[in-house]
């Protein structure tokens, strides 16, 4: 429309020339202008890469999964030389479902909800995970008031006021659920039952507070507060789960058509290369807790997949 109305405006007045000249002069004015305008508007705009959108499952403060995924989003970006992108997310199922629809292209899942991503994405290609996440561990806590000394009895658990982190973190819900149940405690029975705090911090608040009697929440998390000196004298470290696998990196089949079939191994290269002898990458470990990253593959991942179809979180 615009390139119409220029040449209807720019054009000769009625009169000045013979009527076909004027016809023929206006529709080749008209025809340079829409080829100057796809030349240089629409075809820039359709060349532009999108950008590598990353994100996370939100099981932390947002002001540390900022920091953290930011120098990740910067580490990414200069390592495969494309524009990359952190996309906060507001809770679990959100993560899993901007994955699932393209919106996020590379997610740090937890185990269950990368289990259920990929379920959800067929194409999806797991990435890699810390070194710590072959051998992931939950920590039970409960507050000092309850009189309660470190164990490895879950059953005194049973009668607490209880509270997981998010409905589908595997290590502050999924897995620590499997484990009372093989000790005899119904998982979903706790009185009043079982609160659901949304993240292991805030599990760590709800218990320090009272809210909640006891919880359970990532061992990871727990100790860099405990090192931080942020866990309340309050809280007491009651149990250690038995290891899982947990943590990984799962990539969208939306990125690897944008940016190439290479994707998967350039970034499975780019993580498990990272070293600690390199300071920008030993800030990009640090902030992970991990020495290295490791290659991982789904089989990795069957447990969760099995206890996760167990309690109806998978189907």
């Amino acid at each position: 429309m615009r390139s119409a109305a220029a040449a209807r405006s720019g054009g000769p007045g009625p009169g000045s020339v013979p009527r076909p000249f004027a016809y023929r002069a206006r529709t080749v004015i008209a025809l340079l202008l829409a080829a100057v305008l796809a030349g240089c508007g629409a075809a820039p705009a359709a060349d532009r890469q999108e950008p590598l959108r990353i994100g996370a499952v939100p099981d932390q403060d947002p002001e540390v999964l900022q920091r953290l995924h930011g120098t990740v989003a910067d580490s990414l970006s200069e390592a495969l030389g494309v524009d990359v992108e952190y996309v906060p997310v507001t809770d679990y199922a959100a993560a899993v479902s901007l994955f699932r629809t393209g919106d996020l292209d590379l997610v740090w899942f937890g185990g269950l909800t990368g289990v259920q991503a990929r379920l959800q994405t067929p194409g999806s290609v797991p990435i890699a995970q810390r070194d710590v996440d072959a051998d992931f561990h939950s920590v039970f806590v409960v507050n000092e008031a309850t009189g309660l000394a470190p164990s490895d009895d879950l059953a005194p658990l049973a009668d607490l006021r209880f509270t997981y982190g998010s409905e589908t973190s595997t290590s502050g819900r999924l897995m620590p659920a499997w484990f009372l149940a093989e000790q005899g405690v119904d998982p979903a029975g706790f009185p009043g039952g079982p609160g659901f705090s949304g993240s292991h911090d805030a599990t760590l608040a709800l218990v320090a507070s009272g809210s909640y009697q006891a919880g359970v929440l990532n061992e990871q998390v727990f100790e860099a507060r405990k090192a931080a000196g942020e866990i309340p004298p309050s809280v007491v470290r009651y149990a250690r789960s038995p290891a899982y696998s947990d943590y990984h990196w799962l990539l969208g089949p939306d990125a690897v058509e944008r940016f190439g079939d290479d994707l998967p191994q350039r970034l499975t290269d780019h993580f498990t290369g990272l070293s600690a002898d390199d300071p920008a990458d030993a800030e990009v470990l640090d902030l992970f807790g991990a020495e290295s990253f490791v290659p991982t593959e789904a089989a990795n991942y069957e447990q969760i997949e099995q206890i996760g179809r167990d309690l109806g979180l998978v189907n």
